[in-house]
């Protein structure tokens, strides 16, 4: 069988560019991830417009989404990351609008967003991801700390790019960890925190089709991959062949293709894992359902890693929604 690389290649080849008609290219927007989601954006309309595409910015944090139908696009490339954007309210709207659009539906990107719904899906279906809770204002500090150890992770639940996130490494650090998350969400989780290395692996295609691209090690300063070290610090190294052996990164995309179809996820999405330390064995910590594309954006990397350039994978991306009709 051919690689993903090979048959990218032999599919754009043969791919008639005017066949996509007017690209609308939704980026921006309302979430806390709106920076970067600017820069995803600008980076898949060049690519576009490079390769002879009809492509359109179109800012929904500026501009009311509604105006979409005014604009006659024939089809939609999903740059959006968090909130309104990548949890499924944009997917319903295209979905009612009849517009075809890059990424998941509308249930797989809500599921995905959401962290303990995701959670639930996958130990439903036996995968390994750390132990967790939700936290409330007036929740068990102590009984929290002996339920997840320390050192614990604490997060807003809908939202990504480590944006709310602390590490917490005493009971007393909690209350304020706790606070900042919910400051930017009505849900918060903590979980275990796995020590190890930090791994990441796109997935690409649908159901039984999709499969696993290559695998990522990131290893960021001081061991912080916060929003700075994930954006914009070139201090962040990146490993891809990861220098893992090769049984490990097989099990490693094992796992994130299960994650990945588990939650109905299609087209693209990138699965973050820990690798613990001490036993070798993967968690999975999240899934992306409209991965960054940015200058440090790791999906990129590994399709480059496959043989696809930038550009390609643009294009790929949106000439799959020629034939999107799917779950929702």
């Amino acid at each position: 069988m051919s690689s993903w690389g090979e048959r990218v290649k032999s599919d754009l080849a043969k791919l008639d560019v005017k066949s996509l008609g007017r690209v609308g290219v939704l980026l921006g927007g309302l979430s806390g991830e709106r920076e970067i989601s600017l820069m995803s954006g600008t980076g898949v309309l060049e690519a576009l417009l490079s390769k002879g595409v009809d492509a359109h910015p179109f800012d929904t944090g500026l501009r009311c989404p509604t105006e979409l139908a005014k604009e006659k696009f024939d089809r939609i490339f999903i740059t959006l990351h968090g909130r309104y954007g990548e949890d499924g309210t944009i997917q319903g709207l295209l979905e009612l609008l009849g517009l075809p659009y890059t990424g998941s539906g509308v249930l797989a990107s809500a599921l995905a967003i959401d962290k303990i719904a995701t959670k639930l899906v996958w130990l439903s279906s036996g995968l390994s991801t750390p132990e967790f809770q939700e936290l409330k204002a007036d929740s068990d500090w102590n009984a929290v700390v002996k339920h997840l150890g320390l050192p614990l992770i604490v997060k807003p639940a809908h939202e990504g790019s480590s944006l709310g996130l602390t590490k917490v490494k005493s009971v007393e650090e909690l209350p304020a960890a706790f606070q900042l998350a919910a400051a930017m969400d009505k849900k918060v989780i903590a979980e275990s925190c796995i020590i190890g290395d930090e791994l990441t692996c796109p997935l690409v295609g649908y159901g039984n089709d999709a499969e696993a691209l290559p695998v990522i090690k990131i290893i960021p300063p001081q061991a912080n991959y916060d929003f700075h070290n994930k954006y914009f610090s070139d201090e962040t190294k990146y490993l891809c062949p990861t220098g893992l052996a090769p049984e490990v990164n097989l099990a490693v995309q094992e796992l994130a293709l299960a994650a990945y179809r588990a939650l109905g996820c299609k087209t693209w999405g990138r699965a973050d894992v820990m690798l613990d330390q001490k036993t070798g064995k993967p968690y999975l910590l999240e899934m992306n359902t409209s991965p960054g594309m940015t200058s440090h954006s790791l999906v990129p990397m590994a399709a480059k890693a496959a043989g696809i350039e930038y550009a390609e994978l643009v294009l790929w991306v949106i000439s799959q929604t020629l034939n999107s009709k799917g779950p929702l």
